[in-house]
């Protein structure tokens, strides 16, 4: 379970707060599509969504592991979502998922995925831990179940995964949404005010960030419509949408961008 602990420590875990399974897949596609070394047109949310019409991923226990296998040679990479409310996802045992864990899959690291996921059956299995998932209401509880879970997975746990997962702890009280660096990405908090005839208005600390988006035509309906909008260097990846009175939606959304594109 390396590859989570990576994401863990790259803050590549997110509150899902929406308790749909399509969306859910469908932003941490999103996300796994933002990544710097993702080739450009990559499309790993027709890959997910394609696999996941042909097998359901739910493992059971309150878990789901989808993937997205792609030609192009990387390191095996993975995001971590997290619906307090459980997602109704068609699981074998009937319990809603709570954690979504999407990998990506190139094809030098098949063999290395195919043994994670080995290993996370044994945990998901084996580890009483795992009966704690229902309790948690927090996103900073859910970091520090992981990394019980990955204790758990003696095979995988090294002196350097020690290590890490001690700092990791060391840092459990700190805020889980601040800005953070997914491994190349910038990535900011925002919320988007749109309505029928009026621009969006964004809610943002990022003055470049709102301009894009209060200047951008066609920003909202995409977010509707898709649940994601990218046009130049940022992309705007939206979590939820809450319809108020007088036809107006507060988007609340993701952006990310390259962090070597941001100007010093």
């Amino acid at each position: 379970m390396d590859s989570i602990l990576d994401a863990l420590q790259e803050g590549r875990l997110f509150e899902l707060p929406e308790d749909d399974k399509d969306h859910a897949l469908q932003f941490l596609a999103h996300i796994i599509e933002a990544f710097p070394q993702i080739p450009t047109g990559t499309d790993i949310v027709g890959n997910v969504m394609a696999r996941e019409k042909s097998m359901n991923t739910a493992l059971g226990r309150g878990w789901a592991c989808p993937h997205a296998r792609v030609d192009f040679e990387e390191d095996l990479m993975c995001v971590v979502g997290w619906s307090p409310a459980g997602i109704e996802y068609g699981a074998p045992d009937g319990v809603p998922v709570s954690i979504i864990t999407m990998y990506l899959v190139p094809s030098n690291q098949r063999n290395h995925y195919l043994r994670e996921i080995s290993i996370m059956a044994k945990v998901l299995k084996s580890s009483p831990e795992i009966d704690k998932l229902p309790s948690i209401k927090e996103l900073n509880d859910v970091r520090n179940y992981l990394l019980d879970l990955i204790a758990a997975s003696k095979e995988t746990v090294g002196p350097d995964a020690r290590a890490r997962m001690i700092r990791l702890q060391s840092k459990a009280a700190m805020a889980t949404q601040p800005v953070s660096d997914l491994s190349g990405l910038i990535v900011e908090p925002v919320s988007i005010i749109a309505g029928s005839g009026m621009r969006p208005f964004a809610l943002t600390q990022n003055l470049e960030l709102m301009n894009f988006i209060e200047s951008t035509a066609g920003l909202a309906e995409r977010l509707d419509m898709d649940g994601s909008y990218q046009n130049g260097l940022w992309r705007i990846v939206r979590r939820s949408a809450t319809a108020y009175q007088g036809s107006r939606t507060v988007f609340d959304c993701i952006a990310l961008m390259p962090a070597k594109t941001v100007q010093k």
